[in-house]
């Protein structure tokens, strides 16, 4: 255990896990979304933001910028991230619908039991990574540098990068909007009250259908965003991008308690830090499995996680 190198890196491992800990959060919105509603694990939802990552660069590539070019100036920067941004929430959001039109709203008319549903999502998840990795013959893929990280300004020892502020500043935001879209706004009391009783609601003439194709808009946007953020952060792509960060970002909405839009915030930023921790004290190669040991030994304690308010029972 490198204790020295810790404390010696605390500020750097800090910035960077909260920077990892955003794009986690993001998508675990889509996961305590559709669970708070539908009491469903959406495993497809990590192939969503898959084709989010693929989108943005193609777009990116549609407007003649690849992995080979030099990007100068700031109003191209912004247009980029503008555009980026907007692809890859269309599409993902188009994914999360399709997913639940073709494959979820049926079993729902049927009745049928929830291990169909368990199974319908990892026949998804499957079909959209295999489908997406014969388009692309597997490889990866690599944006143009959009960014180059460079310190804008230190506080103390810790050194603020422009993707840092850049990533946390869009996660932030996006995560504030949809919280008080939730909770303040017409749409969002139908979303908490079909989470909360959706016989209630219908009476109530709410229509359940279309608060669950909102749900999934919400929560595939929300992928797309953070697939934005991680082409910006990481710079690359592939196939399978999306089966660890949908394994941390399930595991990020478990441990601020799934259903709770404030907890997977929570979550997410959480689970970033401490893996950044575990790979400063223990090296590298424990990232990952730290983050998945925390949760297991949080749940043994408080298995509701750390906010187990649901989304029907949230308030402003």
């Amino acid at each position: 255990m490198d204790f020295d190198g810790l404390i010696r890196n605390f500020p750097d491992l800090t910035m960077t896990g909260l920077e990892q800990g955003a794009i986690y959060a993001l998508v675990a919105l889509g996961y305590t979304l559709v669970y708070g509603v539908l009491r469903l694990i959406n495993f497809a939802h990590s192939e969503v933001f898959m084709i989010g990552t693929f989108t943005t660069m193609w777009t990116w590539g549609w407007m003649g910028f690849d992995q080979n070019t030099k990007i100068d100036g700031i109003g191209t920067i912004v247009l980029l991230i503008i555009v980026g941004l907007l692809a890859g929430a269309v599409a993902s959001a188009a994914t999360a619908v399709t997913v639940e039109v073709v494959a979820y709203r049926p079993l729902r008319r049927r009745n049928a039991p929830p291990l169909a549903f368990l199974i319908t999502a990892i026949g998804a998840s499957l079909f959209l990574a295999e489908m997406i990795g014969i388009f692309t013959h597997r490889a990866p893929f690599g944006p143009p540098s959009i960014l180059e990280s460079a310190v804008v300004f230190s506080v103390g020892p810790f050194r603020v990068t422009n993707t840092q502020i850049l990533v946390l500043g869009i996660a932030l935001l996006m995560m504030a909007g949809l919280d008080q879209f939730v909770n303040r706004s017409r749409m969002g009391k139908g979303i908490r009250a079909v989470a909360q009783d959706p016989d209630t609601a219908a009476l109530m003439g709410i229509n359940k259908n279309r608060i669950i194709l909102l749900v999934f808009v919400l929560g595939g946007a929300m992928a797309g965003v953070a697939a934005l953020l991680w082409n910006i952060r990481y710079g690359f792509t592939k196939f399978n991008v999306g089966f660890l960060i949908g394994l941390k970002a399930f595991s990020a909405a478990v441990l601020g308690g799934i259903g709770n839009l404030r907890g997977a915030l929570i979550g997410g930023l959480l689970l970033g830090v401490v893996e950044n921790y575990a790979a400063g004290l223990f090296g590298g190669e424990w990232k990952d499995f730290t983050g998945f040991v925390l949760l297991v030994i949080l749940l043994m304690f408080r298995p509701t996680g750390l906010l187990g308010e649901s989304l029907g029972r949230a308030r402003a």
